[in-house]
């Protein structure tokens, strides 16, 4: 019995189930790109400096001088949403490297280890998620001052414990596969397997599930920021500018707050959408 060929009526009914989520995808990875590009190259696309005052266009709407209007200073706002891209994404990224590499090596250490030593980073890691992150980070600020280093060196802590646990699960499954019994076998340590074959297998999963840890940090760094105790004006900065433009709310100017929220919520979603489809791919890549 021959199985029936697919009719177009069929193929056009199972294509839109693929399709929305490829373009989705495609358009947050755009959404990503465009605003890390922008951080990049901002000196030489703004099309104004960040603090250049113009008080003949203060809360000016949008215009053909300036595309996105003006703040309570004149100032242009696509120039200081474009250089506080700089801020509003470094951030974030110092967090993630900081965190994946420190719950990287210390999940590493448990999962490979057990005994004791799991035992006692278990506990460490119930105490730090105990934490709210931002809480750390509000403390880090009251004890170092205001700024970036210090939450997101904060945050780094905070977010390691995530990543830690992760890589413990991951790590524990790997250990008992056979191609870990082949290399003991062959003579070569525990450290040497653990570090040179082990950690290169769980890495492409770990980092897809870091990626989801960047908007929470981005949303958390921008609520700092607005809370005052972030990056300081007049350095451009996302959470900052909404800061900013709080007074010229009560005035009916929506705008100069309007914007940075939105670029904060475009992005938080967009690498929400690129860690999930990132997940699933290479999840689904990995044997059970």
């Amino acid at each position: 019995m021959t199985t029936p060929t697919p009719t177009l009526a069929v193929e056009v009914m199972r294509a839109p189930r693929l399709r929305p989520a490829g373009i989705t995808f495609g358009i947050a990875l755009g959404i990503v790109s465009v605003m890390t590009l922008a951080a990049i190259f901002a000196p030489f696309i703004a099309p104004y400096p960040p603090d250049q005052l113009d008080f003949a266009a203060v809360n000016a709407g949008p215009s053909a001088a300036h595309w996105l209007g003006t703040d309570a200073l004149g100032r242009d706002l696509l120039s200081r949403l474009i250089y506080g891209a700089r801020t509003a994404l470094l951030g974030p990224l110092l967090v993630v490297i900081g965190s994946t590499i420190i719950g990287m090596l210390l999940g590493l250490l448990a999962g490979w280890r057990g005994g004791w030593i799991d035992s006692v980073l278990g506990r460490v890691f119930d105490v730090l998620f105990a934490f709210p992150s931002l809480l750390l980070a509000i403390m880090a600020v009251a004890l170092f001052g205001k700024g970036l280093i210090a939450p997101v060196i904060a945050m780094s802590i905070a977010y390691a414990p995530f990543v830690a646990r992760l890589t413990r699960a991951l790590v524990k499954a790997e250990r008992t596969r056979p191609y870990v019994s082949a290399y003991r076998v062959q003579g070569f340590s525990g450290p040497w397997i653990a570090l040179r074959r082990v950690l290169p297998n769980v890495t492409p999963i770990v980092g897809a599930q870091s990626t989801l840890n960047f908007g929470y940090v981005l949303a958390e760094l921008a609520g700092l920021s607005f809370l005052g105790l972030g990056v300081q004006p007049p350095t451009p900065d996302w959470g900052a500018m909404i800061n900013e433009a709080q007074p010229g709310i009560v005035g009916g100017f929506f705008l100069p707050a309007i914007v940075p929220a939105v670029a904060v919520v475009l992005v938080v979603v967009a690498v929400n959408i690129i860690g999930e489809e990132l997940s699933e791919r290479i999840g689904g890549e990995i044997p059970a």
